[in-house]
C-alpha cells in the first residue's frame, strides 16, 4: 500500500512543479538554517571522554589569604605548586596528573625546516591513560621518569609527520631550548573537543605538539602559558613559581567510583583544614570536585552566541513550517473532487489521509536532501570564521541522520492540518458540484 501512496505522491506532485518547488525550497532553508547551527552546537557541547567523563574530577581547594574573601566564593581553578605536588604524590585516585601548558622553540635536525615554535604540555605520566590518549609508535613515559627530570617527550601525529615524514620517530632525538629530548611516543590523532583538561589554552584550541614530564620542564626553565593568580607578595618571576603564593596548574584526578569521589571530597577537606593549622590557608576549608561534565557546565564552555543562534534559526524552521501548512492546504483543498471520488469509490478517511501522509513525507524527504546541501555550505562558512572552534565544524553521521529525520519529520507535522482538513471534505458534494 505504500508503494501505492509513494506512486499517488508523486504524480501529485509533478503535476504542480511551481507549488512542489516552493515547500520543498521552504523546508530546505529552515532545515539548512537549523541544522547548521544545531551542528556547531553539537559539536561545542560534546562529551570529550564519554567513556570515563564521569570518572574524571577536577579537585578545587583554596590556599587565599583573607584579602578580599567573601563565604559564598568558589576555590579557585587552579592550585599552587605546593598543593599540586602534594595532592599528587598522596595517591589517592586510581589516576592523577599535574600539569600546565606552554611553547617551546623545536630545532629541526633538518636544515631544510627553519626553527619555530610548539605548543606544548608539561604534565605528569598519568597524563596518558587517564584521558586515554592513543599512541601511533612508543610508550608514555612512567612515574620515574617524572622522578628523575627525564628528559624525554612524546610528540604529535602532525609533527611527526612534519619533522619524520609520518615514520616512527621513536628513539629519535629532538632539540627544544637548545637541550636534546629522547622521542619515546607519538600520538595518533588526538584532539578531545572541547579542549577540557586545560580551558586556560582555549576552550577547543588545537592538541599540543610536544609533551615534556612538568618537572623536566621546570628545570629547565621552559615558557610556561595561560593564566596565573597570586595574593600575598605573589611571585618574583616565572623562576620562583614553585614557592610563590600562586596557582597556575591544572590538577586532575580519575575516581572510579561514587564512593571513591566522595572520599576524595573528604581527603580535601582534611588537606586545607590540616594546611590551615599549619599556617599555609587562612581561609576556612572550601572544596570542590566536579566531574569533567560539570566543569565544562561550571566554565560556561559553550559559547553563548552559538546557543543564540540555535534558537534563531529554529525560530526560522517554525516560520518555514507555517508558510509550507499553508502552502500544503491550498495543495489539498485544490483536490478536493479528486479525493471526493476515491472516498466515493470506497477509500476510508484514514486511508485519504495515509496517502496525503505519505505525499507530505516526500516533500519533507525532498527539502532535507536540499537541507543537507545548505547545511554543508553553512559549515563551510562557519570553518572559514576566525574562531578557534571553526574548524571542528563537521557533519557527522548521527547529525546527517538527524537533517533527515528533522526534514522529515518537519513536513509530517506540517501535512496533519491539511491532510486532516482534506479528509473533511463531504464526497457527495463534490460529486454532485463536478
Amino acid at each position: 500500500m505504500f508503494s501505492y501512496y509513494l506512486d499517488l505522491a508523486l504524480r501529485s506532485l509533478r503535476r504542480n512543479k511551481a507549488l512542489t518547488a516552493l515547500m520543498v525550497v521552504a523546508i530546505a532553508l529552515g532545515i539548512g538554517a537549523s541544522m547548521t547551527t544545531l551542528t556547531v552546537l553539537h559539536v561545542l557541547s560534546g562529551d570529550p571522554l564519554p567513556e570515563k567523563s564521569s570518572k574524571l574530577f577536577y579537585p578545587q581547594i583554596d590556599p587565599q589569604d583573607m584579602d578580599g574573601y567573601k563565604p559564598q566564593d568558589d576555590p579557585p581553578a587552579q592550585v599552587t605548586w605546593l598543593d599540586g605536588i602534594a595532592l599528587l604524590h598522596a595517591k589517592r585516585g586510581d589516576h592523577q596528573a599535574l600539569m600546565t601548558g606552554g611553547a617551546v622553540p623545536v630545532q629541526p635536525a633538518q636544515s631544510s625546516i627553519e626553527p619555530f615554535f610548539e605548543d606544548a604540555r608539561y604534565t605528569t605520566a598519568d597524563f596518558f591513560p587517564m584521558f586515554d590518549v592513543p599512541l601511533l609508535f612508543g610508550r608514555p613515559w612512567t612515574s620515574a621518569d617524572d622522578d628523575s627530570h627525564a628528559r624525554v617527550v612524546l610528540i604529535s601525529r602532525k609533527l611527526n609527520d612534519k619533522l619524520f615524514q609520518g615514520h616512527d620517530s621513536t628513539g629519535q632525538t629532538l632539540r627544544m631550548e637548545d637541550a636534546a629530548f629522547r622521542i619515546i611516543g607519538v600520538l595518533d590523532g588526538w584532539r578531545p573537543s572541547p579542549h577540557f583538561y586545560d580551558l586556560n589554552s582555549g576552550n577547543y584550541s588545537e592538541d599540543e605538539g610536544v609533551f615534556v614530564p612538568l618537572t623536566t620542564a621546570r628545570e629547565l626553565k621552559f615558557g610556561r602559558s595561560g593564566s596565573m593568580d597570586c595574593w600575598g607578595k605573589g611571585s618574583g618571576g616565572e623562576d620562583d613559581l614553585e614557592a610563590a603564593s600562586c596557582v597556575w596548574l591544572q590538577f586532575w584526578v580519575e575516581l572510579d567510583s561514587p564512593a571513591k569521589a566522595a572520599a576524595y571530597k573528604e581527603y580535601l577537606l582534611h588537606y586545607s583544614q590540616e594546611q590551615k593549622t599549619l599556617g599555609r590557608f587562612q581561609r576556612p576549608p572550601n572544596v570542590r570536585l566536579p566531574d569533567l561534565m560539570g566543569w565544562l557546565d561550571y566554565n560556561k564552555v559553550v559559547p553563548g552566541d552559538v546557543r543564540l543562534q540555535a534558537w534563531l534559526a529554529f525560530g526560522f524552521l517554525l516560520v518555514c513550517l507555517v508558510n509550507t501548512v499553508g502552502l500544503m492546504l491550498a495543495k489539498f483543498l485544490r483536490r478536493s473532487s479528486e479525493l471526493g471520488v476515491r472516498r466515493a469509490l470506497g477509500a476510508s478517511k484514514r486511508a485519504v489521509f495515509a496517502q496525503l501522509l505519505v505525499e507530505a513525507g516526500t516533500i519533507g524527504l525532498a527539502g532535507g536532501i536540499g537541507g543537507l546541501l545548505l547545511a554543508f555550505v553553512g559549515l563551510w562558512l562557519v570553518r572559514m570564521q576566525p574562531s578557534d572552534y571553526a574548524s571542528l565544524a563537521r557533519l557527522d553521521l548521527p547529525m546527517l541522520l538527524a537533517t533527515f529525520l528533522l526534514a522529515i519529520g518537519a513536513s509530517l507535522l506540517a501535512g496533519l492540518l491539511p491532510a486532516w482538513r482534506a479528509c473533511q471534505v463531504t464526497p457527495a458534494l463534490q460529486l454532485k458540484s463536478n
